[in-house]
């Protein structure tokens, strides 16, 4: 049997418990209830898989929906790993980007560690060095 099928994907977007229940337990930083809550109506795609009534994996797209889409969020738990989920996500993502965003849209996304290696099976490629993500650390 094949154990991915154990899992299934709803396309929505996380409550706030869930979506930060996420993202610590997959290892990505913690955000507030209040940035949560800030945050998670403007999403313009998101999906999570399941494994039976569980959250166990999420990714969304933010953006404009006109010109900018970002890939973020993408998050599975440990105990959940190495079974084809990222990609399962990130097939998700693209089936929306394929049909929603315009043809002159950017689509980006910031890839930590090894993910870029998953990244570039749906098309996306290193930017640099004609161009390098940055982020503003507050002091």
């Amino acid at each position: 049997m094949n154990p991915s099928a154990s899992y299934s994907c709803l396309l929505q977007t996380p409550s706030v418990q869930t979506y930060r229940a996420l993202r610590v337990g997959a290892g990505l930083s913690a955000k507030s209830d209040a940035a949560a809550e800030r945050g998670l109506p403007n999403t313009l795609f998101a999906v999570q898989v399941l494994h039976g009534d569980e959250v166990i994996g999420m990714g969304r797209v933010i953006g404009d929906g006109g010109c900018f889409y970002q890939v973020v969020d993408i998050a599975v738990l440990p105990a959940h790993q190495g079974q084809g989920l990222g990609k399962r996500i990130m097939g998700e993502i693209m089936k929306y980007v394929e049909a929603e965003v315009p043809a002159s849209g950017y689509v980006s996304l910031i890839a930590d560690g090894q993910a870029q290696d998953l990244y570039a099976q749906f098309g996306f490629v290193l930017t640099a060095p004609r161009s390098v993500g940055m982020a503003y650390l507050r002091r």
